[in-house]
C-alpha cells in the first residue's frame, strides 16, 4: 500500500500515511490532532543494474523523436 507524506500547519510535524492509491487526494489529521495538514510531494528513487543508453531511432534519421519526423 503506497505511503504518502503529509505536514501539519500547525505545529510543523511531518507524518506518513498509508491508504490505497484511490484515497491519496483525501485529507489527513495530524497526529497531534491538528486537521490543518498538507498533502507534501514525494520523490521516488529508482536503481536498476544496467547503464541507460539512449534509443536508436528508426529511420536513420535522428531528430527530436528518433525518426526523422520533425523536420
Amino acid at each position: 500500500m503506497p505511503r504518502y507524506d503529509f505536514r501539519c500547519r500547525a505545529c510543523g510535524d511531518t507524518f506518513e500515511v498509508s491508504r490505497p492509491m484511490a484515497q491519496a487526494g483525501d485529507p489527513a489529521s495530524c497526529p497531534q490532532g491538528h486537521g490543518d495538514t498538507v498533502k507534501l510531494l514525494s520523490t521516488v528513487a529508482v536503481t536498476g543494474g544496467g547503464a541507460a543508453q539512449a534509443p536508436t531511432g528508426g529511420g536513420g534519421g535522428g531528430g527530436c523523436c528518433g525518426g526523422g519526423c520533425c523536420g
